[in-house]
C-alpha cells in the first residue's frame, strides 16, 4: 500500500508576479493544483513546512494530501522551483491523482548488501551505480516511495538490470515493454584499471635532436651553419 502524507495550504485570491513576491516575503511558497475534472487552484503553503518536506524523499515520490481546511485533495508534486542560491522555495506545481488511473512516477532506487557482496569484500572491484530512480506505472494505492535494489550476490563481471527489479505487486516499468534495448543497467560491478602514461621517446634520427655536447659530429655530416670549416694537416 502507498504511504501518503498530509500538508496544510491555504487558497489564494491574488495572483501574478507582485502578489508571489509579497508572499514570499511573507513566508509562503505559491502554488497550483491542477488536472482532473476540477479547475485549477492556487494555493499557499508555509515557507517552512515545504522547505522540510523537502528534505525526504516521500515528497517527490509519493501521494500527498493537500488539506485545505479539511477538504482533502490527493496529488503528486510535478514542478518545483527553488531560488538559485537560498534555502527557499520559489513556486510549486501539483497534479491530481484520479485512484483509479494509473499514474507515472519516478521512485528512488534504495541499493542493499552491497558491502557484504562477493564484489563488495573483493579489491580493486567497484561496484557503480547507472540509475538512482526509475520510472513506474502503477495505480496510486499501490505505489511504493522507492524500491529495493539487493546487491547481495553481485560480483566481479556481474550487471543488474531493469528487469531484475523485484516489483511491488500492481507495479511495472512501462520501458520494458518496448524491447531489451531499453532494459537499462542498474548496477555493475568491474575492476579498477590504473592507467599509466608513458613519457613520449623521441624516434631515433627524429629531425632537430641535438647533439650530446663535446660529441664529435657523425661522419659526412654537414657542419653546423655559421661553423668554420675544419683545416687540413699542411705539409712540411
Amino acid at each position: 500500500m502507498a504511504t501518503t502524507h498530509s500538508i496544510n495550504v491555504q487558497k489564494r485570491d491574488d495572483e501574478g508576479k507582485g502578489a508571489s513576491r509579497r508572499l514570499r516575503r511573507a513566508g509562503h511558497v505559491p502554488a497550483v493544483v491542477y488536472g482532473g475534472d476540477l479547475k485549477p487552484v492556487s494555493i499557499q503553503l508555509a515557507q517552512k513546512d515545504v522547505w522540510l518536506a523537502s528534505q525526504n524523499e516521500w515528497f517527490y515520490s509519493s501521494i500527498l494530501d493537500l488539506d485545505l481546511g479539511g477538504d482533502v485533495q490527493k496529488v503528486l508534486l510535478r514542478d518545483m522551483q527553488r531560488h538559485p542560491f537560498k534555502q527557499l522555495m520559489l513556486h510549486l506545481d501539483f497534479q491530481r491523482v484520479n485512484e483509479n488511473e494509473a499514474i507515472r512516477v519516478r521512485v528512488p532506487l534504495h541499493f542493499l548488501n552491497q558491502e557484504s557482496s562477493p564484489a563488495g569484500k573483493k579489491s580493486g572491484v567497484v561496484i557503480t551505480h547507472e540509475l538512482n530512480d526509475v520510472e513506474i506505472s502503477c495505480l496510486p494505492k499501490d505505489l511504493p516511495e522507492y524500491i529495493e535494489v539487493d546487491l547481495g550476490a553481485i560480483d566481479l563481471g556481474d550487471i543488474v538490470h531493469m528487469s531484475d527489479l523485484k516489483l511491488p505487486a500492481g507495479v511495472e516499468i512501462p520501458e520494458l515493454r518496448f524491447g531489451k534495448e531499453h532494459d537499462h543497467a542498474i548496477a555493475v560491478a568491474k575492476e579498477i584499471k590504473e592507467e599509466i602514461e608513458e613519457a613520449p621517446v623521441a624516434a631515433e634520427g627524429e629531425a632537430g635532436a641535438a647533439p650530446a655536447a663535446g660529441a664529435a659530429p657523425a661522419a659526412g655530416a654537414a657542419p653546423a651553419a655559421g661553423a668554420a670549416p675544419a683545416k687540413k694537416d699542411e705539409k712540411k
